[in-house]
């Protein structure tokens, strides 16, 4: 228990990079993650037992072709440009700390159920640091040197608000996996609960990328509902399945008949949409959008130019061309988890980034986990506008959902015979 305590705290805090510890250059997250890494070592060394799983193979896959993509991306980077050793450093000690963050939670000894227990934990820590935080940002309490508003946009302990929302689009779907996947009413009452909680702060930090993660995710989860529904009793004929099908089968042809009155409307529901949006859809919106365009034609050019290797770990761009361009940091990420890997590991990385995701949404799928398979959509919505590929609740999700639909272990004898 104290070890799914620590990785759920470390996990659930991530994003807290305000909440630093007096005279260390790490936080309470890189902390609670080390000592859990540390722990599930010693467990190991005394005689503690490892599990060979599917989803463990298919991690250990994954790290070490991204490994050696990004070490091939490194020598081009250091052979034709100018690299940043401190971001460089940055981001291969964090590749590192999800190498054991993975690899050691997919080898537990049933490691279904300690990642479930860990996901408990961490929606409780997250509800509890949510709760903390709005005290701050309505004023109710008071900490030294964290101002937890980026001008109108709620931001926590976060560096900005963007990652605070991507926190809210991934444990919403969580909360959501475990409350329907749970016996115990309390606990269906909590993770139930706690999604009231999560969407109240994910709509404060204003952010465009979480409305439109979590109205796509609602949707699919919605329709994944539908097809369960159906196939309840073996695809019974009832008269409710029949209505059901009738409506679900005449929805395209409705919607065709009514597109000329709802276009007649359609000055209002643009402006209803723009008003969910941060600052309307007004100029806060454009720049942002202009500014991602121009990153990621930039990002393009980087790695086309590398060849599509890469140049190694960190950012690779330089400041774009924007007001108080002299305050943003340089080099200068691509904010796009695809592109910026592109600029980092070449072509090679990003397939395999497509084929552990693809795996770990097909696992879901094929358990019939439909919140899961809404988890690894936010995932892959949220990571097309941001870089989230170091974020350790990412990869908690996509263990999770790897383990949730595979074999929990691989027998002694397919092994010998596979290997």
């Amino acid at each position: 228990m104290i070890r799914d305590a620590l990785l759920a705290c470390g996990i659930a805090m991530s994003y807290a990079v305000r909440l630093s510890i007096p005279g260390l250059p790490f936080g309470y997250s890189e902390l609670f993650l080390a000592l859990w890494i540390l722990l599930s070592i010693v467990r190991v060394l005394a005689g503690g037992r490892l599990e060979f799983t599917p989803a463990l193979a298919q991690l250990a896959r994954f790290w070490l072709i991204l490994t050696l993509a990004l070490s091939v991306g490194t020598i081009v980077g250091y052979l034709t440009t100018v690299l940043f050793i401190a971001p460089l450093m940055h981001d291969t000690m964090a590749y590192v700390l999800l190498v054991f963050i993975t690899c050691l939670a997919a080898a537990e000894p049933d490691a279904g159920r300690r990642l479930r227990n860990t996901g408990w934990w961490i929606i409780a820590v997250a509800n509890a640091c949510f709760v903390v935080q709005l005290g701050l940002g309505w004023g109710w309490i008071h900490q030294s040197g964290v101002n937890p508003w980026y001008w109108d946009r709620f931001s926590g302990w976060s560096d900005n608000p963007n990652q605070l929302a991507l926190y809210c689009a991934l444990l919403g779907p969580l909360a959501l996996h475990l409350a329907v996947t749970t016996r115990n009413p309390w606990g269906r009452c909590l993770g139930l609960t706690s999604l009231i909680l999560t969407f109240y702060v994910g709509r404060l930090t204003k952010s465009d990328t979480y409305l439109y993660t979590t109205i796509l995710a609602c949707l699919i989860l919605l329709g994944l509902r539908i097809r369960a529904w159906l196939a309840i009793d073996g695809g019974k004929v009832s008269l409710s399945r029949q209505i059901a099908l009738l409506f679900t089968v005449a929805f395209v042809p409705l919607a065709i008949s009514v597109a000329p009155y709802a276009l007649g409307d359609a000055a209002s529901a643009e402006n209803f949409a723009k008003s969910l949006t941060k600052d309307k859809g007004g100029q806060a919106t454009a720049e942002t959008a202009e500014l991602r365009l121009y990153l990621w034609d930039e990002a393009l050019d980087k790695g086309a130019r590398s060849g599509s290797l890469g140049l190694g770990p960190g950012p690779h761009l330089e400041r774009p061309p924007i007001t108080n361009q002299q305050f943003l940091p340089r080099p200068f990420e691509a904010h796009s988890t695809i592109l910026d890997l592109y600029t980092q590991g070449g072509l090679i990385s990003v397939m395999a980034l497509l084929w552990i995701l693809g795996s770990a949404a097909l696992s879901a799928w094929r358990a019939r986990l439909d919140a899961l398979v809404a988890l690894m959509v936010s995932i892959v919505v949220f990571s097309a506008p941001h870089l989230i590929i170091r974020h350790p609740i990412v990869w908690f999700s996509v263990t999770l959902c790897l383990v949730a639909g595979t074999p929990q272990a691989i027998p002694a004898i397919v092994r010998q015979r596979r290997y």
